[in-house]
């Protein structure tokens, strides 16, 4: 007769043998059915997706447009000789400021000179004799085609005396406004030619910066709006301006339109020719701005997902302007709206997911695993 206890054991033996072979006979028949048989992994016991988070923020956007400029002098000239002739004088140093008028160079002159007194005198001879021709005309005892042949006489006279003044003034080369001037490419005693560069006159209390933008910003342009320009000379500083003028005529061929600004330079930091980095400000407001990364295009079109009761949705929104890692939305999203940052690669329309980490909103830093079960249409969804 066999004990109950061993009787209890043999039981127990029995039952564990007959679990291994039901579960051999299971998993044997189950990979014999073709794959189509199985049933789906989809489902409402899917795994969530992983995903990073935010929220749309409305922040200050200032309307910007940015452009490559090339710096100019407010007033710049070449000081050149209008004649030929031996240099006598030179009254400047290189890189001086200089006033209005202010003698620069002087030409040998004793030529002019003498031509100029020549035709004084003769001026004056003339002079006399039309003023006593005039006594002798009122008494008739000159005629008037006489008066008439002095009269002529003058006038011949004072306009060479007034040529050879003239000419001597061309041996005085000026300042035509005040400014600093360049290199000296004369020598004292040196022979120069008409049109030959003695140096350079620039005005840089001011300096103009001369830009073009695209046509689609002609709406917005307008004299008077303020700039920042930025020079790689001096890194990390802006220099700011305004508008002065804005092109009459587009290029037609890059179809844009030039636009000169004006920026203080009373400090004599830029210079002629610079290149320079700017930004035209138009006006400063408020937008709603998400992370660039949100954005998921497609064609022409713009989409973000957005998260609702743990699946994400896909809503097609209209974007603006952008900056550095932020774009502006139009429409279709509201600050109230979570949208998937980043891991947008991974899900789909409807897609169940799990917040890691929010960047700002209601929910901020909160992680959640969120309801995963049944299928419900969510807020935008396609």
């Amino acid at each position: 007769m066999i004990r109950p206890a061993v009787r209890r054991h043999l039981i127990i033996a029995a039952g564990i043998l007959a679990a291994i072979a039901a579960a051999g006979y299971l998993f044997a028949t189950r990979s014999s059915l073709p794959v189509a048989s199985l049933p789906a992994a989809a489902g409402p016991g899917t795994a969530a997706t992983a995903v990073h988070t935010t929220y749309p923020e409305r922040k200050t956007f200032a309307r910007e447009v940015e452009a490559l400029g090339t710096v100019r002098a407010n007033e710049s000239v070449d000081i050149t000789a209008k004649v030929a002739d031996r240099v006598v004088a030179i009254h400047f140093e290189e890189g001086q400021q200089v006033r209005k008028g202010q003698l620069l160079v002087e030409l040998e002159s004793s030529e002019p000179r003498a031509d100029l007194a020549a035709a004084e005198a003769a001026a004056g001879d003339s002079r006399s004799q039309y003023r006593r021709s005039q006594e002798l005309y009122a008494t008739q005892a000159l005629s008037e085609a006489q008066l008439d042949q002095l009269r002529a006489a003058l006038q011949a006279n004072e306009a060479r005396a007034v040529a050879a003044r003239s000419r001597l003034e061309d041996r005085r080369i000026i300042a035509p406004f005040a400014g600093r001037v360049g290199l000296r490419n004369v020598s004292l005693g040196g022979l120069v030619s008409p049109g030959q560069i003695i140096t350079t006159l620039d005005d840089l209390s001011i300096v103009k910066l001369d830009f073009s933008v695209p046509e689609l910003f002609m709406a917005v342009l307008q004299p008077g709006l303020t700039i920042e320009a930025r020079s790689t000379a001096y890194p990390g500083e802006i220099f700011t301006g305004r508008v002065a003028s804005v092109a009459t005529r587009l290029d037609p061929i890059s179809r844009s339109i030039g636009i000169r600004a004006l920026i203080d330079n009373r400090d004599d930091r830029l210079r002629p020719g610079m290149f320079m980095n700017l930004k035209l400000v138009r006006e400063e407001g408020a937008a709603l701005l998400i992370p660039e990364g949100a954005i998921v295009p497609e064609d022409s079109r713009h989409f973000v997902f957005v998260v609702d009761e743990g699946r994400v949705y896909k809503r097609q929104v209209e974007i603006g302007r952008r900056r550095p890692g932020e774009v502006e939305i139009l429409q279709g999203l509201t600050p109230q709206d979570q949208i998937v940052t980043d891991g947008t690669l991974n899900v789909h329309d409807g897609a169940r997911v799990r917040v890691e980490a929010d960047a700002g909103g209601p929910d901020a830093g909160t992680e959640v695993l969120l309801d995963a079960l049944g299928e419900r249409p969510g807020p935008g969804a396609t």
